[in-house]
């Protein structure tokens, strides 16, 4: 490139009678080679829009010659010449070749011709109207030099279009792009030039025709750049951008523009014939293009509502098709439902992995799926859990969808090469006495816990089953009906700083009010919905509320909110397949940056490496802040700062508790504050109750601490308010 320029530079200072002209055929046949060797080193997917680039300046190199031969050697200068048959005939290949370049990988985007053609159409009805009608119909002028004249202003229109796709396409353009987009502008502009200004082709026509010079130096080099090959990175389909709405509308409204042009000048015959077929192309184009973009819509609908209403591991219907099937159910007849819990599972994961667990999910839920009937649907609720629907069916054909079950689930799976017997408790409900979809799915969960609690394989919702139930069976049918009501809500605990006692963040706590019961403690619900995996839709649900929350308190309360919002994920959710992604999909719809959310994990959840640790560096990848959290009670807690990316250590109450007593929490305390500076972490003491407390560890090094001492969990902290400050002794 760098002796490219230089030769382009010093174009306009050679003689013109043999230099610039030699010049000028040295240029683009250099260019050519360096096309041929670049496209040959890269070993691009698809060179053909690349050899059409290279045909297109073989035939513009021959036109250089032909102008050579017939102006220096020859000494004649007339029109239509030989080189203008090549520089013509160089078009074709060339606008073929950026069209193909423009439009990348997707072969069958029919959206982009229509948007080259809409832009073609608007910009051919300008040149038609004040270049080629008045040459055409110069009847004076040989036909053979009119075709010739309006050749170029032609070629322009078309380079215009497939520039402007190349211009505006999505993504963010790769070195060769910028190289091949400024080539192209510069020759379009060159040609431009040439053909509406040909005054200035007369006072500056060797700086003008340095664009075409130019033009080949970048082409060459975006040839031989190595990221020739690269595509644009786009998320998903290509967008209707901004850019390329603009340059579409601009297009569309040429019509309009004519008219008011050509009726302001008096005497002048308006071009009707011209402006009308200029006017129903652009608008069977444009009818074209919105079509498109409307079976786009269309498809994408359905493939985001495929991916909200179905599970991605099975590819079973999840709990809210599931529910809404229910519903629909009801109102049609009277179905029955089957809720089921795989026994069994939570050892195969831990024994084979999560991976071979995985697998085992999905040949059950393809079991499943080959035993349903016409009309029947099953469902993934979450964890190991299924749900089958029977639409309008009788309890005999209940009890013998249930028999199907259990008949398909007492064959051996084969799983990750592994032969694998797993068992399931089955419970069953009809819709007698009830219109309401909670209330059939309550019964089949009390039922399921029945029948996991009596070690039987299925059984059948009664009423008396509310009264034998046991507490767990109780709690988890509640639960389900509490998320869907809306029963559970969020309460936040400030963590300060030390010794000023600012809030800096807050750590966000669920509650649970019943109806009935009252306040629930976590402590009796969280175990229950960590082993009916009511835990995966209940933390996705903490996650998205906590965001939200974070994100208004910043709008409203600005430097004052707190600066970071920390969130309780558990062993089970880091063990679900695509738990990183509705991470990354949660922080996108809220708008909160990565870095103001801090995950809490236990050191339980990662001990056993596996999928829970390639989840949390998948989340520190995000950019989310992890702490683990009750630091100091686990397993191996040492070693794990090891192997698991931790930016915080929470240190556990307990060794907070006796914090003043010259003991061994003492002791601990302080070698844990020594370990996390040592390997550059944030420490935070949990459960500081006491001034004493808090004054301790400040002197110890604590820097952050949470705990009643400096605000009890509720839904409204005072971020205004005046900090619970520490009293430092001097």
């Amino acid at each position: 490139m760098g002796l490219g320029t230089l030769a382009c530079l010093g174009y306009p200072f050679l003689p013109s009678d043999g230099g610039q002209a030699v010049l000028s055929c040295l240029v683009g046949l250099a260019a050519v080679l360096v096309m041929v060797a670049g496209v040959r080193r890269n070993r691009l997917a698809d060179p053909r829009p690349w050899y059409a680039f290279i045909a297109s300046q073989i035939l513009s190199v021959l036109g250089d010659v032909a102008y050579v031969v017939d102006a220096q050697v020859l000494g004649r200068q007339t029109f239509p010449a030989w080189s203008d048959a090549f520089y013509l005939a160089a078009f074709p290949p060339l606008i073929a070749a950026i069209y193909s370049l423009a439009r990348g990988r997707r072969r069958r985007e029919w959206s982009g011709l229509v948007d080259t053609a809409i832009i073609a159409a608007g910009l051919g009805l300008v040149y038609w109207i004040f270049i080629i009608g008045p040459i055409l119909d110069d009847a004076a002028t040989p036909l053979l030099t009119r075709l010739a004249t309006v050749g170029y202003p032609t070629a322009s229109v078309l380079m215009i279009a497939v520039v402007a796709r190349l211009v505006t396409r999505a993504g963010r353009p790769t070195p060769s792009d910028w190289l091949l987009i400024t080539g192209s502008v510069l020759t379009l502009t060159a040609n431009v030039i040439n053909t509406l200004v040909p005054e200035v082709r007369v006072l500056a026509g060797d700086f003008v025709y340095t664009g075409f010079l130019f033009a080949y130096v970048y082409w060459a080099a975006a040839a031989l750049h190595p990221s020739v090959g690269a595509e644009r990175r786009v998320a998903g389909r290509e967008r209707f951008g901004r850019r390329r709405l603009a340059v579409l509308t601009c297009s569309t409204l040429v019509v309009p523009a004519m008219l008011f042009l050509q009726g302001a000048r008096p005497g002048q015959p308006v071009s009707w014939l011209a402006i009308g077929v200029g006017a129903v192309v652009l608008f069977v184009l444009v009818l074209l293009r919105m079509a498109g973009f409307v079976s786009q819509v269309q498809a994408q609908a359905g493939r985001l509502e495929i991916l909200a209403m179905h599970d991605e591991l099975t590819g079973l219907a999840n709990r809210r098709r599931f529910e809404s099937r229910v519903r629909e159910a009801l109102e049609a007849g009277s179905p029955q439902v089957a809720m089921l819990d795989l026994t069994g599972f939570k050892a195969v994961n831990d024994r084979f992995g999560h991976t071979v667990g995985d697998r085992l999910l999905a040949a059950v839920a393809a079991r499943l799926s080959a035993g349903l009937g016409p009309g029947d649907l099953a469902a993934r609720m979450g964890g190991d859990e299924f749900a089958i629907l029977v639409p309008d069916a009788t309890q005999a054909e209940g009890d013998e969808m249930v028999a199907r079950i259990c008949a398909a689930l007492s064959v051996p799976i084969q799983a990750g090469g592994h032969e694998l017997l797993i068992g399931a408790s089955v419970g069953v409900a009809g819709a007698d006495g009830t219109d309401d979809a909670v209330e059939l799915l309550r019964r089949a969960d009390v039922a399921m816990y029945a029948a996991k609690a009596d070690g039987d394989a299925r059984r059948r919702y009664a009423p008396g089953l509310d009264d034998e139930a046991g507490e767990e069976a109780r709690l988890g049918a509640a639960m389900r009906i509490a998320l869907d009501t809306g029963q559970f809500r969020l309460v936040y605990q400030p963590i300060v700083s030390l010794p000023d006692g600012r809030r800096v963040s807050v750590e966000a706590l669920i509650r649970w009010d019943h109806p009935e019961r009252g306040l629930v403690s976590p402590a009796d619900f969280i175990p229950v919905a960590e082993q009916n995996g009511l835990i995966v839709e209940l933390g996705a649900w903490v996650l998205r509320t906590a965001c939200v929350q974070a994100v208004a308190w910043r709008a409203t309360l600005g430097d004052r909110a707190p600066e970071r919002m920390s969130v309780n994920v558990s062993a089970r959710q880091l063990a679900e397949p695509g738990f990183p992604e509705l991470v990354a999909s949660v922080l996108a719809r809220t708008g909160l940056e990565a870095q103001r959310l801090v995950l809490e994990v236990t050191e339980t959840a990662v001990f056993g490496g596996g999928q829970a640790v390639q989840a949390v560096k998948d989340l520190r990848a995000l950019g989310v802040r992890i702490a683990l959290d009750d630091f100091g009670t686990g397993h191996s807690s040492l070693g794990l700062l090891q192997t698991v990316p931790v930016d915080v250590l929470k240190v556990d109450k307990s060794f907070v508790d006796d914090i003043t007593l010259a003991g061994r929490e003492a002791v601990i305390a302080t070698a844990l504050i020594q370990v996390s500076h040592g390997l550059g972490l944030t420490a935070v003491a949990e459960g500081v109750e006491t001034a004493e407390q808090a004054v301790e560890l400040h002197r110890l090094g604590y820097r952050l601490a949470q705990g009643y001492h400096f605000g009890k969990p509720v839904a409204e902290p005072d971020f205004l308010g005046l900090p619970t400050a520490v009293v430092v002794e001097v």
